[in-house]
């Protein structure tokens, strides 16, 4: 089945053993769906993530189902993309302060004996903007992550590489291309290589930041249904300004607003069809009807 998109190829013997060593929620899920006993795949509780004196955003408490698209939406500047990037750490080095409690699976993201890498590994982050490193082909590009993990087998590399492109849908575009730079290729392709590249390490949670924002309505449609067809296998977490491409690609949803004081919150979460035609909260009502945001 390589040439099947959302084939899950047999897992590297690397990652396999690191899954192993680590907690994970993934081993009680059904195919597709989490099962009503199964946990979360994150779970996020009274969280807020500040820069010194300014709170971004506050009291965020969510739990993000296992092999699911959620998606994030809401208006400009309230802490959606400052929450994403708090589930994989990426403010530890910015002067983020992350409050409260998240948590993967079992694993305290932020317990002192978590290290950041290995949540990393196993949260992968796409960006809003496709980010190839200019310098590498469309080959090393793919096995980026593998090599900084310490994987140096070119056989067991090559078959990574293959499986995440497939999974990507981009195997058969460049296939023949793997040599040359990733630069070259398309910006929805380099979108589609940067998803392979964070699927090559065959992540748990796959976080993405407003992935088609900066690309066509064609190449929108491709990484759309991309999404639809990984979260058979991966947990995605989706950040977009798009109401309509949440409605066409998520299960759940949750909506961040400002508030009075001009700190996002999280204001309303449920299912997606739910929360967008019988939303529970005014605010919710009046921003999916387009009068607020």
């Amino acid at each position: 089945m390589s040439g099947d998109p959302i084939a899950r190829p047999e897992p590297l013997s690397l990652v396999a053993e690191q899954r192993a060593a680590a907690n994970t929620a993934a081993s009680a899920l059904t195919h597709g769906h989490p099962s009503s006993a199964t946990p979360p795949a994150v779970t996020l509780e009274g969280v807020q993530v500040s820069f010194g004196d300014h709170v971004a955003v506050r009291n965020v408490t969510l739990a993000i189902p296992a092999r699911q698209v959620t998606a994030l939406i809401g208006p400009s500047g309230c802490g959606k993309t400052t929450l994403l990037r708090a589930i994989n750490r990426l403010h530890d080095h910015t002067g983020g302060s992350v409050e409260g409690s998240i948590k993967l699976g079992d694993i305290d993201v932020y317990g002192a004996d978590t290290r950041p890498e290995l949540i990393r590994r196993r949260i992968g982050m796409v960006f809003q903007r496709p980010n190839p490193f200019p310098a590498m082909s469309v080959f090393e590009n793919v096995v980026s992550g593998l090599r900084f993990n310490g994987v140096r087998g070119r056989a067991l590399l090559r078959d990574a590489a293959e499986s995440a492109l497939h999974h990507a849908a981009l195997w058969d575009t460049v296939k023949d291309r793997l040599n040359q730079p990733a630069v070259g290729l398309s910006g929805g392709q380099q979108q589609r290589l940067c998803i392979a590249r964070a699927l090559a390490v065959e992540p748990e949670v796959l976080l993405m930041d407003e992935p088609c924002s900066a690309l066509d309505p064609i190449a929108t449609a491709k990484i759309e249904n991309l999404i639809t067809r990984l979260a058979a296998d991966v947990t995605i977490v989706l950040v977009t300004h798009n109401m309509f491409q949440a409605a066409r690609v998520s299960d759940q949803a949750a909506v961040f607003l400002l508030g009075e004081d001009r700190v996002g919150e999280l204001v309303e979460a449920g299912a997606t069809d739910e929360l967008f035609h019988e939303p529970k909260n005014p605010r919710t009502r009046d921003y999916v009807a387009g009068r607020v945001g």
